[in-house]
């Protein structure tokens, strides 16, 4: 059986707020520790009222505390949002709170709007340093050296896996030549799917953190009684993804019947390309999407995501999701 994980953004729907929305997280977390999930990943994003987990770091650290066995990380942290040893030091404190549970990917996208990316960074030049600031994050995680000018209190000496997620050539090669185990976007953004999977296997570098390989693929995964429910659901995840492209940022919406309707052929062929790996249906179908899914690229682990309006539909899918991966 491949492992099988889950990213959760904190979904804000419409009708609630952001303190249900850390509540529905947790809930979340805890029915996939039952479940098998082997991580629960928190992306970072900002400026987005319907995302609650721009403090990405807090957050896991509420799950991890409502948890006991399954792992808890950043899917990910936007690395030039940060300095290395802020982030060394946030997640060596989650590490000495909650032992070898905790996870840290990282990414070199903004995960907001330029202006908000300016206001992150205060002295914004884009994000061009990322391979120096992993070296640098990963070297505040060694044991400290006598005379070190600067560690990480706590951080240094810490075993805190470190990932590199992407969804293009860039994030690929620097993962294989760091040995970094790799997290790649194929739930919104697949394109470069198969060459970076090809340029990763390829360039790969073993390292003390990791000998092998180690590719996580992600996947949108709704599970129904009916084929027609599940792509009903489905649908509050697609005006999202259409709403972000038009400017109107918002709250998760609730499903529409009628989702031809709603948006242009434009829009709909935009994200028919973006959000290509996806398993919607019911479960016998969502088994045979993900089998051949997993069939044609064989990564090491899947990662699961559906940024849903109804959060026991979401709860419900999920709990079926499990039981496929554990059927192939």
């Amino acid at each position: 059986m491949i492992p099988y994980s889950l990213l959760d953004l904190a979904p804000v729907p419409q009708g609630s707020d952001v303190r249900q929305a850390f509540a529905n997280s947790l809930e979340l977390a805890q029915r996939a520790e039952r479940a098998g999930y082997r991580r629960f990943w928190l992306a970072e994003h900002h400026n987005m009222t319907g995302i609650a987990s721009a403090a990405t770091a807090v957050l896991i650290g509420h799950i991890a505390g409502g948890t006991s066995t399954i792992r808890v990380g950043a899917g990910g942290i936007m690395l030039p949002n940060h300095s290395p040893l802020q982030v060394a030091e946030q997640f060596g404190t989650l590490a000495s709170l909650h032992g070898e549970r905790i996870d840290l990917g990282l990414g070199r996208a903004p995960g907001t709007d330029t202006a908000t990316a300016r206001a992150l960074r205060r002295y914004f030049n884009s994000a061009d340093a990322f391979p120096q600031d992993v070296a640098e994050l990963l070297h505040y995680f060694q044991p400290a050296q006598p005379g070190q000018a600067v560690r990480a209190v706590p951080g240094a000496g810490i075993e805190v896996p470190v990932w590199l997620l992407g969804s293009s050539l860039f994030s690929a090669t620097l993962a294989a030549r760091m040995g970094l185990p790799f997290a790649f976007a194929s739930h919104f953004a697949p394109d470069a799917l198969d060459e970076a999977l090809a340029v990763y296997h390829r360039e790969f570098r073993p390292s003390a953190r990791l000998r092998e390989p180690y590719a996580m693929l992600a996947m949108n995964v709704v599970v129904a009684d009916s084929e027609a429910e599940a792509r009903r659901q489905f649908t509050s995840q697609q005006q999202s993804f259409v709403k972000l492209r038009r400017g109107e940022l918002g709250l998760v919406p609730p499903p529409v019947d009628d989702i031809e309707s709603w948006w242009t052929q434009a829009e709909k062929a935009g994200v028919e390309r973006a959000l290509a790996v996806s398993a919607v249906g019911d479960a016998e179908q969502v088994r045979a999407r993900i089998a051949a899914f997993v069939e044609r690229y064989r990564p090491d682990e899947l990662l699961l995501t559906a940024n849903l309006h109804d959060h026991a539909f979401r709860l419900a899918s999920f709990d079926r999701a499990a039981e496929v991966m554990r059927s192939l």
